[in-house]
């Protein structure tokens, strides 16, 4: 099998894997609706284990490109709604004991889509290292409570605080980044100052 073949079916199955989060997503809420938790949580620990998979599976065989990264972030978003949403329909009593925290983190989401739809006409892929990591704590809270093991409670707050701080992060990023850019690693990296290459013939008249 030739190279150029090789890559196109790594992009098709990795973009597949991508897209099952997002395709599957309205077919979890409706188990969740009807009362199916152990499909539903199941299930929405598969979405979570893809979402794991297939960022390490496209670095891996270099299939990255904008449109990758583009269905990666809108299915994450998919995946995190349809989780909350799970957990409100399942466990509404914990939702209505932390709803203050909850609509903090969805007014700071709504205001860094908001901004990204002014600046670049669509939502931003950043995947910086704090959207991943928030991706892990966001998939161990929610896997907690579906699976009704301890630490839900600490795991919630962790979440939330990580959560916060990443969308801080990609807001002040729509603010400084003229442009719309894909998998940016973060503020420190687009602060960093640049180390100019050094001129070979300068350098040895210098000495």
């Amino acid at each position: 099998m030739n190279t150029d073949k090789q890559s196109r079916i790594s992009y098709y199955v990795i973009n597949g894997i991508t897209m099952y989060r997002l395709v599957s997503a309205p077919f979890l809420l409706l188990l969740a609706i009807k009362g199916e938790s152990d499909w539903f949580k199941w299930l929405i620990a598969f979405s979570f284990l893809t979402d794991a998979i297939d960022g390490p599976l496209s670095r891996k065989f270099e299939v990255t490109s904008v449109f990758g990264a583009r269905l990666d972030s809108v299915a994450d978003d998919a995946t995190v709604l349809v989780s909350t949403l799970g957990l409100w329909i399942m466990h509404r009593e914990f939702i209505y004991s932390h709803w203050i925290v909850i609509a903090g983190l969805f007014a700071l989401f709504g205001i860094q889509t908001i901004a990204a739809l002014i600046a670049y006409r669509k939502v931003t892929s950043f995947h910086t290292y704090l959207a991943k990591t928030a991706a892990v704590v966001q998939a161990i809270f929610f896997l907690l409570m579906f699976f009704a093991w301890p630490f839900s409670t600490a795991a919630f707050y962790i979440a939330c605080a990580v959560t916060g701080i990443q969308l801080v992060e990609e807001i002040i990023l729509v603010i400084i980044l003229p442009e719309w850019k894909a998998n940016v690693k973060g503020l420190y990296w687009v602060w960093r100052p640049q180390r100019k290459p050094v001129n070979k013939a300068q350098e040895g008249s210098n000495r």
